[in-house]
């Protein structure tokens, strides 16, 4: 079995979050350092993005961060990891994101997070990637997420299978383990199809 080497963090950005959200992005940080798994993100420093961040690169992780340099306007980025790279666009970031990373991890975040989510995980039901899609649903954060997802597939919208291109956690104890424990898919990410 290929083990899976690399994770892409999708989290808030917000300096001003709900701070009972940054204890479980510490420790997911130092998780991924500790299980040998590369943090791959959106290359900020504010909020849960730069508490992941550090915290990996505190216990001697590996952290590729991506950025857009129309963001860098708007929040600093991270000089502190192992990678940057400053990118055109945000249509480049997440391409870049995907093809880095093995799986994908979706913690407390905003809308920018949202959109994200929403995309990884409709680029997997359309088969652009084979890709884990972890909603970690740390102290219930994304239960209305999860209940609009199974409102539309009860009306239909989202079919049967589609039910199928996310897995729930709801501890980081719980992802670490299920990055553990899946193969890593060796279909790469098919741009063309974007």
């Amino acid at each position: 079995m290929s083990k899976i080497k690399s994770a892409c963090v999708y989290c808030g950005s917000s300096s001003t979050s709900n701070p009972v959200f940054d204890a479980p992005t510490v420790e997911l940080g130092k998780s991924l350092a500790r299980s040998g798994i590369t943090l791959v993100y959106g290359g900020g420093s504010p909020g849960l993005m730069g508490k992941v961040a550090d915290a990996c690169m505190e216990v001697g992780g590996s952290v590729i961060g991506i950025i857009p340099d129309h963001i860098l306007k708007l929040e600093n980025r991270h000089n502190n990891i192992t990678e940057l790279h400053v990118v055109d666009n945000m249509h480049t970031r997440k391409m870049m994101m995907a093809d880095k990373a093995d799986a994908f991890i979706i913690m407390p975040g905003g809308l920018g997070t949202l959109d994200e989510a929403f995309e990884i995980m409709t680029w997997k039901y359309l088969g652009v990637h084979n890709k884990p899609v972890i909603i970690a649903n740390i102290q219930g954060y994304w239960d209305p997420l999860i209940a609009l997802i199974k409102h539309m597939h009860g009306h239909r919208f989202v079919r049967e299978e589609h039910m199928n291109t996310y897995i729930e956690a709801k501890t980081v104890d719980d992802i670490i383990q299920i990055l553990n424990s899946t193969e890593k898919s060796t279909s790469p990410v098919k741009t063309e199809q974007m």
